[in-house]
């Protein structure tokens, strides 16, 4: 039996409404097939920010508004890759974003899965040559989520002059995702090819030795700008304390971005629609907000976190829902270690009689990140206890509205919202923002200062660039 719950009338409201209605997959429709990607600096983008802004108006949501976001843009231009020595075939690829226009010549040095030891072991070989990786992103066991920007990022350092991602499923294309730093282009020129044509490549490095190749990009980078998109619904206790969900509603050109991430995009709003009809009145400020270009380095939210660093103290805890209705296993709860939190919600979960589990742990690749660093408490909607292997169809052509489930959209878009409610009508919270120092101390471990050390070696490398 369940625990008492006094939330009951307005959660079955909310499980009612959602679970006998189409809104949510409705929306999703109209992201996907009528505005596309919604990449950065499309037209699809542009409408994207107008429709939502439709929608959260016409479920009641108030102050709502955009604020930009200024940032070097990226448009994609025609890649090719030539194998040269010691035969001649041409290879389909794709650039990956913020890849600079170049042409360079060279071997090709085989890191697999991009273990980040053997990119120190090897810079040798590395040094004046083109890297290729695959996108398995827990190499050899790891415990540690080896992300692509840091397989480019090392190559980087040890001196290669190109980089090659290997996607590492069969049968889903090239898979693409950024490679900028801070927003601008990266250093050396970037592409993606299918995990066919990379084994191709990778028994022909093993068969022969040296496999030269010629590898040319033709992209354009330059200023843009984008939206974030913010609605409210006001506090009527506290105004001022503030309750926040959010997802990135830009894709990558290549695909829909059905899953990834419109399917968190469009629960959001659900849970906006549902807890303006059933709660319009919360406690607290439950604040919605959709970001713009999150897929080449999160540059709406951490603009967000720059821009409104003085009211920071006042969230109460910020939800992200990046890519929650994606398969019928990511609507867990995942706290960015907060243990304190997880017996609230785990009361709450007995209270709500529902089944989630509850986790910890910290991803530096989603829109939580740049108010986890700035002491915000955080988490998001995910699979818990989840062993990294990657993104499946993700970040490629195939991420489409077909696979998306209308039953796994309503669980994400039900559990927020009784979520949300909750964190905005109780009394007694047991976190507040953490100081920079604080934040700090709980990076201090093996696997966390690994990535934190490697941020700080990028940093250094692409100032010495300017």
């Amino acid at each position: 039996m369940s625990a008492n719950n006094s939330f009951l009338p307005i959660d079955q409201q909310i499980i009612g409404d959602v679970s006998t209605n189409t809104e949510v997959l409705d929306n999703l429709v109209v992201l996907c097939d009528d505005f596309g990607s919604r990449f950065g600096g499309t037209e699809g983008e542009r409408q994207a920010v107008h429709f939502i802004q439709e929608k959260m108006r016409a479920y009641g949501l108030q102050n709502v508004h955009t604020e930009p976001v200024h940032y070097g843009g990226w448009v994609r231009g025609e890649a090719s890759l030539q194998v040269l020595e010691p035969i001649q075939k041409a290879i389909p690829c794709i650039s990956l974003p913020h890849s600079p226009a170049a042409t360079v010549e060279a071997l090709l040095v085989d890191m697999d899965e991009g273990h980040p030891d053997h990119f120190e072991s090897r810079a040798g070989e590395i040094a004046g040559q083109i890297v290729l990786a695959t996108s398995e992103v827990a190499p050899y066991g790891s415990t540690r989520r080896i992300h692509r920007s840091e397989k480019y990022g090392r190559s980087l350092l040890a001196g290669a002059t190109g980089f090659i991602f290997v996607n590492h499923y069969p049968g889903y294309g090239p898979a693409t995702g950024g490679v900028g730093f801070n927003g601008g282009p990266g250093a050396i020129p970037a592409i993606s090819v299918a995990y066919e044509d990379g084994a191709f490549l990778q028994r022909l490095i093993a068969r022969h030795g040296q496999v030269k190749v010629r590898l040319t990009t033709t992209d354009k980078n330059a200023p843009a700008v984008s939206w974030n998109v913010i609605g409210d619904l006001p506090g009527a206790e506290h105004p001022d304390e503030i309750v926040m969900v959010g997802c990135h509603y830009d894709g990558h050109d290549i695909s829909q971005g059905a899953g990834d991430p419109a399917s968190g995009a469009v629960a959001v709003l659900e849970a906006a629609r549902v807890l303006a009809q059933y709660a319009p009145k919360p406690a607290r400020t439950i604040r919605f907000v959709l970001w713009g270009v999150e897929e080449i380095g999160l540059l709406g939210s951490k603009a967000y976190a720059k821009i409104h660093e003085d009211e920071l103290d006042a969230i109460r805890f910020y939800l992200n829902m990046d890519a929650a209705g994606m398969g019928p296993d990511r609507q867990d709860l995942v706290l960015n270690e907060w243990p304190e939190l997880a017996d609230v919600f785990g009361r709450w979960k007995e209270e709500m009689a529902d089944t989630f589990a509850i986790g910890q742990s910290v991803s530096a690749h989603s829109d939580h990140f740049p108010f986890f660093m700035a002491g915000v408490p955080t988490g998001g909607m995910q699979k818990a206890s989840r062993t990294p292997t990657g993104r499946g169809y993700g970040h490629t052509r195939y991420d489409t509205l077909d696979k998306i489930d209308i039953d796994v959209l309503r669980l994400a878009s039900m559990r927020a919202a009784r979520w949300l409610l909750r964190v905005a009508e109780v009394d007694e919270w047991p976190v507040k923002r953490r100081t920079v120092e604080a934040v700090r101390e709980l990076l201090d471990s093996p696997d966390y200062q690994a990535e934190q050390d490697f941020r700080a070696r990028i940093a250094a490398f692409y100032g010495s660039q300017a």
